[in-house]
């Protein structure tokens, strides 16, 4: 046996090796193919993935195709083997690491359902569990199995797929759509007959009815626009869709230009206020916090205003010179008595003072002009409220700084420069 190193193959900007033994020289019957390090694929699927087969005569060239196939999916982020050599051939054994999938969305097929969808990629990809790889083969594999099955349908449009940022949760999407669609939403409907009346419900339709069909967008309005109205009034588990398209008519004509969507609504229980618990603070008393928070005991857990809490929080905290202060909420529901509390960490971290200001950009007059609109001192405690309204001066306000000096500028780079050592920070503004 002897010990190969593979060419480094770029996936997703990350490097990634594969290692091998292989046979010094010429061919030899493949009796085996194992593999191991799998989490959610089988050893049938890995050797049906790299295109070796038992039984066929194989040289250290293959082997090593082999390995780079297996890469290529997309579907693993590292991947090494080695190799036994018997009488009557040769066993291989690859060593992989999944890499990280992501939920598969399809944004404007509105014909078909999800589940329609996913079974046609299954039909080139079996493995398909409802996720995929950012990129890599099995990405253009799956849009390729989607192409067909629209094509099948008799609907002769453009399938392109693309990485968004999940509409509906934390992360990334792998989502699916039609170019150039010419569809419209006509009417948004919703379970909860008071969402029909509300007036401020009704005004913020119009801000997408009538706007090319999409669920990332009807998504993030569900998200963005009704989920606060049920946040508000303490339905803090209020589920929303998934958005269902109800056409009639024969998926195999042309698509209408008009779509109605009904959206499912179960508003779920009223939690009220329990209690937040605090850990970590030392410069905010835990009654000062639960302050912050303005709602009381018994009270409708608002969830629009717990949020705007944790960020008001912060920002008290910056304000005191606290710049890397964490506050990390874990919520914990109490299904019986319908209530909600919360245990918060508190990192408060190192406080910093004013040190310096570094101008770049301006003539010399109007740096003077700043420096003297600037109020901190050298070793002031650094209010980083008062750094937000002074940009918020020089982007829209320039003339209370500038006064009379003509100061020709479209933006204001702005940085702070910590040094935690120190607590030290300097301002770094950059006109340009």
């Amino acid at each position: 046996m002897r010990f190969w190193t593979a060419p480094l193959l770029l996936l997703l900007s990350l490097a990634h090796s594969i290692e091998a033994q292989t046979p010094d020289s010429g061919t030899t019957a493949l009796r085996e193919i194992h593999a191991d390090g799998m989490k959610t694929l089988s050893e049938p699927q890995i050797v049906t993935l790299s295109g070796l087969t038992p039984g066929a005569q194989v040289g250290k060239k293959d082997l090593q195709t082999g390995a780079d196939q297996l890469l290529q999916t997309g579907l693993f982020a590292k991947v090494s083997y080695n190799f036994q050599t018997h009488p009557d051939g040769v066993s291989v054994t690859f060593h992989i690491e999944e890499a990280p999938r992501i939920p598969v969305y399809f944004d404007n097929v509105p014909w078909f359902s999800d589940a329609e969808l996913a079974g046609a990629i299954r039909t080139k990809l079996p493995f398909f569990d409802g996720t995929l790889p950012e990129a890599g083969n099995v990405v253009e594999e799956a849009a390729a199995a989607l192409q067909e099955f629209l094509t099948a349908h008799g609907m002769n449009v453009a399938l392109e797929h693309q990485v968004l940022a999940n509409p509906v949760a934390d992360g990334s999407v792998q989502e699916f759509h039609i170019d150039g669609a010419s569809l419209q939403i006509a009417r948004i409907e919703f379970s909860d007959l008071a969402l029909a009346s509300s007036r401020v419900v009704q005004q913020h339709l119009s801000e997408i009815v009538g706007k090319p069909y999409s669920r990332v967008t009807i998504d993030l309005f569900l998200s963005e626009q009704i989920r606060p109205i049920y946040q508000q009034q303490g339905y803090l588990r209020a589920n929303l869709g998934p958005p269902e398209v109800r056409l009639t008519s024969n998926p195999n004509q042309k698509l209408p230009g008009q779509i109605p969507v009904f959206v499912p609504v179960a508003a779920g229980p009223l939690f009220r206020w329990k209690s937040a618990e605090w850990k970590g603070n030392s410069v905010l008393n835990s009654y000062a916090l639960t302050e912050m928070i303005g709602i009381k005991p018994g009270d409708p857990a608002d969830g629009v205003a717990i949020e705007g809490a944790w960020d008001r929080i912060r920002e008290e905290y910056a304000r005191r010179g606290y710049l890397e202060a964490k506050v990390d909420p874990v919520v914990a529901y109490d299904d019986q008595a319908h209530g909600v509390s919360y245990a918060v960490a508190v990192q408060e971290g190192v406080q910093y003072h004013y040190n310096a200001m570094v101008v770049t950009g301006m003539s010399l007059a109007g740096e003077r002009l700043i420096r003297e609109a600037w109020r901190m001192k050298p070793g002031d405690i650094f209010d980083k409220t008062q750094f937000e309204q002074f940009l918020t001066t020089l982007q829209l306000h320039r003339e209370a700084i500038f006064k009379e000096l003509p100061a020709h500028y479209e933006e204001v780079g702005h940085w702070l420069q910590t040094d935690p050592q120190r607590g030290a920070v300097d301002v770094l503004l950059d006109f340009k």
